[in-house]
């Protein structure tokens, strides 16, 4: 273990040794790591460890090598550092605790909580009703709680595929009608009056559970300004194939909105008002992305496709 990184984890956590204990996963496109360490005499057992090397170039799993890419990844750090140092301890959903952060020469190591060791250690692929439900409540609670809040050092609009930060998938992207609406596509969300912050990567892996199916959200890159429902439409794809996708629609705006009544005393109705009819946009927005950055994937088909044309037909 790195001598400044040991001397940061015994001071941050008030232990005696710490080792590692194991890789959890490395970071997309190579440019650094998720670990486990294991702490001796501190009240804490465990901690994780973000490591994120900034000199690193990328080589990107779908060969979207370039240095747009790069710097919108750099930028993508900066940002979560940002949100655990201003933003996480005003956060109401269960996220992780973060217990520092150190940068050293292009290099980052970000101190957190082990969700694991307080009984969020189920990771899911498929999800029950309740499951999905809880989901949506912690995305509810979330953007609740930053319900107009400025985005300061965070992205002015939230999501990995936001349009300003895709132009080179929007130049691919073969669909010409879908091509010639993206803007005005964006802009629609983008007008909303009702703004909160956006998870910005809100799929289901970024999610843990308990065994009685609370739920942890995690990762805090593409946090950002937006509409709430560029959240729900991701997440809602993320879990479900087309046929719920479409058959739970309205189930599932219901649900949502159920839950942000409840965590929001006050607006909820005009929000859901303004929101509600936005989750179909929403829903076009990463469809416009997806099928410029990979026409090939899976999450592309034809309730997709339905949706993006009525969006685009009522513009």
């Amino acid at each position: 273990m790195n001598a400044k990184l040991k001397s940061f984890l015994l001071n941050k956590t008030a232990a005696t040794d710490a080792r590692d204990k194991e890789v959890i996963q490395t970071l997309w496109s190579g440019y650094g790591s998720i670990q486990r360490i294991l702490l001796e005499g501190s009240e804490l057992s465990s901690v994780i460890v973000k490591h994120i090397q900034l000199h690193k170039t990328g080589n990107h799993p779908r060969g979207w090598n370039s240095d747009m890419g790069h710097q919108r990844k750099l930028r993508s750090y900066k940002v979560e550092v940002q949100w655990y140092q201003n933003y996480n301890d005003c956060c109401e959903a269960r996220i992780p605790k973060c217990y520092g952060v150190m940068e050293r020469d292009n290099e980052v190591w970000i101190l957190l909580e082990d969700l694991d060791t307080v009984g969020y250690f189920i990771r899911k692929q498929r999800l029950d009703w309740t499951e999905l439900s809880n989901c949506l409540q912690w995305l509810a609670q979330f953007h609740a709680c930053f319900l107009h809040q400025r985005p300061v050092g965070l992205w002015e609009k939230g999501t990995y595929w936001h349009l300003d930060t895709r132009p080179q998938e929007l130049e691919e992207l073969s669909d010409l009608t879908l091509k010639n609406a993206a803007a005005r596509i964006d802009q629609k969300l983008s007008d909303c009056n009702y703004k909160t912050l956006v998870h910005g990567d809100a799929k289901l892996a970024n999610f843990c559970f308990s065994d009685n199916s609370e739920v942890a959200g995690v990762d805090f890159q593409y946090v950002g300004g937006g509409c709430g429902m560029k959240d729900v439409a991701y997440f809602v794809g993320s879990c479900l194939d087309e046929v719920q996708s479409e058959a739970f629609e309205t189930k599932i705006l219901d649900t949502y909105f159920f839950h942000l009544k409840n965590h929001l005393n006050r607006e909820a109705e005009k929000v859901e008002e303004e929101w509600r009819p936005l989750y179909s946009v929403a829903w076009a927005d990463f469809h416009r992305f997806l099928k410029g950055w990979s026409p090939g994937h899976w999450k592309i088909n034809s309730y997709s496709e339905r949706i993006t044309q009525s969006v685009i037909s009522n513009l």
